[in-house]
C-alpha cells in the first residue's frame, strides 16, 4: 500500500481540532437548500448561572475575571482579581438588592459602562435574580451629542435602575435622558458633574445580604427566561432590542464547545477588550468564560492609535489560550510583532487559536501574522472565523480546517439549520435553532418581518460555496444583500467581494470602503484610511488626517491602487471608476459605524449623499480617477 506524504511546502499549524467537518444537505423547492452539521447538539446547561455555581464549587479560588487598577494619575497599574467564589457571593448579594426593588422584564437594569469588574458582577447579579439587563454602547452617552439613541434605548426598555460606572463620564447623558423617578446607581459621584440627583452606590448593592429568596428566584428561572437585551447597531433605522434568553445563551455556548473543542481542552484564558454591549464581547466571550470556567483579563486597550499600546502591554504580560479581535486589532498586532520580541514570545507561547469577526481581514495582514509565527515558533496559529449576529447568540457558522482564506465562513454549528434561499441572483442564509432569538422586545411587527414562513430568521447575509464540488468545506461570505445595488444599466454590484478587494489592494492603508453608484453608470468608492497614511506621508502621528491624505505621496500611492483595481475590473459592476479618501471618520451617532468597528454602507451613503453626488459629478476635490482605460 502506498503511503501518502504531506508536501514539504504545506504549512504546519499548531494542533487544533475542528468539531464539525461534514454536513448534510437537503434540497427543497424553488432552488432552496437546507444545510446542517452531521452531528447533533449535545445536552447542555439550561441556565448560565448553573455554570457559575458549578465553577464556584469546583474551583472557587480560580480567577474568573481581572482588570488593572487605575492609579491616581489615570494610568493603569496592577491586576485586581475576582475569583469564582467571590463572583458567586457578589452575584447573590446584588440579586437580593434587585429583588428588593421589584425589578423585572418590564423594569430591567440598564448599564452605562465600559467593561469593568462592577459591570460584570452587576450582570451576574441580574442573571441570578432573573432580572434582564441591557449593557448600552458607551458611545451613546460619551460620544453622541444629541443622545437620541440613548433616549430610544431608555424609552424601549423603561428601566427601573440605571447603573453608571463613572458619574463624571456618564453624568451629562443621565441628566439629559433618565427620568427623575428612575433610580441611579454608580461607583462614585465626582464633584462638578452634571449628575446632581441622589444616587445609590454600587457598594450598597454589593453589601445587601442575600436571603433564601435569591436562590428561589434563581431556581424559578429557566430556558425561556430573558437574560438580557442587546441592541442592534442601527443603520438608517433606530436600533432594535434583541431578546436574549437562557436557552439562546446556553445552547450557543455548547455549540461553540462542539465546533471549537479547544474550549473544552482546558479553561480558556482571554485577554479581551471587545465591548459587552455587543454580542461578540458580551455573549460570545463573556459567556465562554463563565460556561467553560475560564479567566477573562479585561483589556482597557482598543485598536485605536491612542489605546492600542495598552493592548500590546497586556499581551506582553498575559498569555491567552485563545485570542479574539477585530481586523483593525490584528493589523496593529501584526505590525507590532515584527519588532517586539516580548510580544511575540508571550502572545504566541500558548495560544491555540486566533479568531476575528466584525469586518474583512485583509489577506496581507493574515500573511504577515503567519510569517511572524513561523519565524518565532516554527508553525502557524490557526485563524478561526465564521458568521453570526446578535440574533443568533452570536455563534452560527465556523470554519472546518486550518486552510482558511479571507472571506471563508465554514459550516453550521451543531443544532443550527441553515436555509439557503436564492434572492436577486445571490444566496441568502437563514437560521433556525435553539440559539436564535425569539424576537425583538416590544416590536412585534419587526419580529414578524424577520422570520419566514418556516420559522427561519432572515439574516440578509449572502453566501456562496467555498468549493461547489465539496460542500463539506462550507460557505464563504458574499456580501450583504441589502448593500448590493444596481447601476443604471441594470447590472448588480456585489458590494462585499468588491469591498474586500479594495481593502486588500490598499493594505495596510485602507481601513474600510463604501461603494457608491446606485442607479448611476459606474462604481465609485469612499475610502476610510488607517492612521498609517501619516507615516506614508512623512508626517508625525498627530498630524491632521486631511493633511496626510492630500499629500503627494499618499495621492500617488492611491493612484497606483486605483490603476491596479481598474486593470483587474472586467466590467462596470466590478471596476472602481473613481475614489475619494475620507478624512472625516464614520459617525457613531448616525449609525455609520458599529461597536465592532465595521462600516454600515447604507448609513454612510444616506448621510453623505452630497459628497457622493459630488464624487460622481466630478466636483469633489482630490477625486482619484484610474489612468488605465476600461
Amino acid at each position: 500500500m502506498s503511503e501518502t506524504k504531506t508536501s514539504p511546502q504545506a504549512p504546519s499549524y499548531r494542533p487544533l481540532t475542528f468539531g464539525v467537518t461534514r454536513v448534510v444537505l437537503n434540497e427543497g423547492a424553488n432552488g432552496v437548500q437546507y444545510l446542517k452539521a452531521d452531528q447533533a447538539l449535545s445536552d447542555h446547561a439550561m441556565r448560565i448561572t448553573d455554570r457559575l455555581i458549578h465553577w464556584a464549587q469546583t474551583q472557587p479560588e480560580q480567577t474568573f475575571m481581572a482588570r488593572r487598577l487605575k492609579k491616581t494619575d489615570g494610568s493603569s497599574g496592577e491586576w485586581r482579581h475576582i475569583s469564582y467564589a467571590q463572583a458567586l457571593t457578589s452575584a447573590r448579594n446584588i440579586a437580593q438588592a434587585l429583588l428588593d426593588r421589584g425589578l423585572n422584564a418590564e423594569r430591567p437594569v440598564v448599564i452605562l459602562s465600559e467593561n469593568d469588574l462592577e459591570h460584570a458582577l452587576l450582570a451576574l447579579g441580574c442573571i441570578y435574580a432573573g432580572v434582564p439587563y441591557c449593557p448600552v454602547s458607551p458611545a451613546y452617552s460619551t460620544v453622541s451629542q444629541d443622545y437620541d439613541k440613548l433616549r430610544h434605548v431608555l424609552t424601549t426598555l423603561t428601566p427601573g435602575l440605571v447603573f453608571a460606572s463613572d458619574a463624571a463620564r456618564y453624568g451629562k447623558a443621565i441628566a439629559a435622558t433618565v427620568a427623575d423617578d428612575v433610580e441611579i446607581a454608580t461607583n462614585s459621584v465626582a464633584a462638578g458633574t452634571a449628575l446632581t440627583r441622589a444616587t445609590t452606590s454600587f457598594d450598597q448593592l454589593l453589601a445587601t445580604p442575600a436571603t433564601a429568596a435569591v436562590d428561589a428566584a434563581m431556581q424559578a428561572t429557566g430556558p425561556d427566561t430573558i437574560v438580557k437585551f442587546l441592541f442592534t447597531s442601527g443603520s438608517t433605522k433606530l436600533p432594535k432590542a434583541v431578546i436574549n434568553t437562557q436557552r439562546m445563551w446556553c445552547a450557543n455556548q455548547q455549540q461553540m464547545r462542539q465546533s471549537m473543542p479547544v474550549l473544552a481542552d482546558e479553561p480558556p484564558v482571554l485577554v479581551d477588550w471587545l465591548p459587552w454591549n455587543h454580542t461578540f464581547g458580551g455573549n460570545h466571550n463573556f459567556g465562554m468564560t463563565v460556561y467553560n470556567g475560564g479567566t477573562l483579563y479585561i483589556d482597557d486597550g482598543k485598536p485605536t492609535p491612542a489605546l492600542m499600546e495598552e493592548t500590546l502591554r497586556n499581551l506582553r504580560e498575559i498569555a491567552p489560550t485563545v485570542y479574539f479581535n477585530v481586523p483593525t486589532g490584528f493589523e496593529a498586532i501584526a505590525h507590532a510583532m515584527k519588532s517586539d520580541a516580548q510580544l511575540r514570545k508571550n502572545l504566541l507561547s500558548r495560544v491555540k487559536m486566533f479568531f476575528y469577526a466584525g469586518a474583512a481581514l485583509a489577506q496581507p495582514v493574515w500573511d504577515s501574522l503567519h510569517q511572524t509565527q513561523e519565524a518565532e515558533i516554527g508553525e502557524r496559529i490557526v485563524m478561526g472565523t465564521g458568521l453570526g449576529m446578535t440574533e443568533s447568540g452570536p455563534f452560527g457558522i465556523f470554519v472546518t480546517s486550518p486552510d482558511v482564506r479571507a472571506g471563508d465562513l465554514g459550516v453550521p454549528t451543531p443544532g443550527l439549520e441553515l436555509k439557503l434561499v436564492p434572492v436577486d441572483g445571490k444566496i441568502e442564509v437563514r437560521y433556525r435553532g435553539p440559539n436564535i432569538t425569539p424576537g425583538y422586545w416590544r416590536a412585534p411587527e419587526a419580529t414578524r418581518e424577520s422570520f419566514d414562513e418556516e420559522g427561519f430568521f432572515s439574516t440578509g447575509d449572502a453566501v456562496a460555496w467555498i468549493d461547489p464540488a465539496n460542500i463539506h468545506k462550507g460557505l464563504k461570505f458574499d456580501g450583504r444583500i441589502a448593500e448590493d445595488f444596481k447601476l443604471a444599466t441594470g447590472t448588480f454590484v456585489s458590494v462585499g467581494p468588491l469591498r474586500a478587494k479594495i481593502i486588500a489592494a490598499g493594505a495596510p492603508y485602507v481601513q474600510d470602503a463604501v461603494l457608491t453608484g446606485i442607479n448611476l453608470k459606474e462604481v465609485g468608492a469612499l475610502i476610510f484610511p488607517t492612521g498609517a497614511v501619516r507615516q506614508l506621508a512623512g508626517l508625525p502621528a498627530n498630524a491632521p488626517l486631511q493633511q496626510a491624505l492630500e499629500s503627494a505621496p499618499v495621492q500617488a500611492h492611491f493612484q497606483k491602487v486605483a490603476d491596479e483595481l481598474a486593470k483587474s475590473g472586467t466590467g462596470s459592476a466590478n471596476r472602481i471608476a473613481r475614489m475619494h479618501l475620507m478624512h472625516e471618520p464614520p459617525s457613531i451617532d448616525k449609525g455609520e459605524v458599529t461597536d465592532k468597528g465595521s462600516i454600515n454602507q447604507r448609513a454612510v451613503l444616506k448621510h453623505r449623499d452630497a459628497m457622493v453626488n459630488a464624487l460622481h459629478g466630478g466636483t469633489l476635490p482630490f477625486t482619484i480617477l484610474p489612468k488605465v482605460k476600461a
